[in-house]
């Protein structure tokens, strides 16, 4: 099979990240399964292909390349799978988000977790956030069963022991204390599946609720769950730093797409917003409120993380 046809194109994992169809290693994956075709000819990794000259199919199926990034964060509610497409017909968070371009999530939330993530069509900074190796941190706000001793809070910030390995140290502070359950504010740099709520069962604590409430830099108390918004350039730019990425944030997508003055708003969802409020006074009047957006980083002192 053919491997560079166009050594002056730029290699294909790029651009399918830039068309949203994953990071670039779920994008060099595709190339690899001989998947991707240009020009009607399946090619292998390595292979570059030209916007706007080539014709590049994923599974036979045309690729569009807009070359506009977009940036999305997203409150994702509970009971939404963290995934393009699901075969059991659950909803998805790339249904919640504008369609064109395509974009994909930034690592995954399990379908009972909550809070902030974000979709894009940006393959480098997709990686550059989840990759181990640039640290960047995640913080959660989890309800868990009983309150933990200090014993359990020192486990939990030191290193826990799971079937995986040992977890990296995590910083952790109490919000709240109640017999029936604690709230705990949890920051951790790694990306296990289901990390948090693994900690947490491990140490004697099961998980009741858990919401993320910030990516690195980025946090927005005002979201609820279903909304989102695009980030804007400035935010963008924070993450790049924090992922330790040199290239700066690209112009405004917003202005590129509608121009300064046509800014989209995330949809109203007026039913929705009053069914959280209701859920919001029921949790208050049982003891306990975790809003995603009540406790920002460092907003609760200097011992917090997971």
């Amino acid at each position: 099979m053919p491997t560079d046809p166009h050594p002056e194109g730029d290699r294909l994992q790029k651009l399918l990240a830039t068309a949203g169809y994953g990071s670039r290693r779920v994008c060099e994956e595709l190339v690899a399964a001989g998947r991707v075709a240009v020009n009607g000819t399946v090619v292998e990794l390595g292979a570059r292909a030209r916007p706007g000259v080539d014709d590049v199919t994923v599974d036979g199926v045309p690729v569009a390349f807009s070359g506009v990034l977009v940036y999305y964060l997203l409150h994702k509610p509970a009971g939404v799978v963290t995934t393009a497409s699901d075969p059991q017909g659950r909803p998805t968070v790339v249904e919640i988000v504008p369609s064109d371009p395509r974009v994909f999530p930034v690592g995954r939330l399990d379908t009972a977790t909550e809070g902030l993530l974000i979709l894009t069509n940006d393959g480098e900074l997709a990686h550059g956030l989840t990759h181990p190796s640039r640290g960047v941190d995640k913080t959660y706000l989890a309800e868990v069963e009983g309150v933990p001793s200090r014993a359990a809070l020192r486990q939990l910030r030191m290193g826990v022991a799971l079937d995986d390995g040992l977890t990296a140290p995590a910083r952790v502070t109490v919000i709240a204390e109640r017999p029936e359950g604690s709230a705990l504010q949890i920051t951790i740099h790694e990306g296990r599946n289901r990390q948090v709520r693994r900690m947490c069962e491990t140490v004697g604590h099961p998980v009741r609720r858990l919401v993320r409430s910030a990516i690195g830099p980025l946090t927005d108390q005002r979201l609820t769950a279903g909304e989102w918004r695009d980030l804007t350039v400035a935010e963008v730019r924070d993450l790049y730093a924090a992922a330790g990425l040199a290239r700066p944030a690209p112009v405004d997508p917003m202005a590129k797409r509608y121009g300064p003055d046509k800014r989209p708003a995330s949809p109203a969802r007026g039913a929705r917003r009053q069914r959280q409020r209701d859920d919001a006074e029921q949790r208050r009047a049982e003891g306990l409120d975790i809003e995603p957006g009540s406790v920002g980083p460092g907003s609760v002192g200097p011992e917090a993380g997971e």
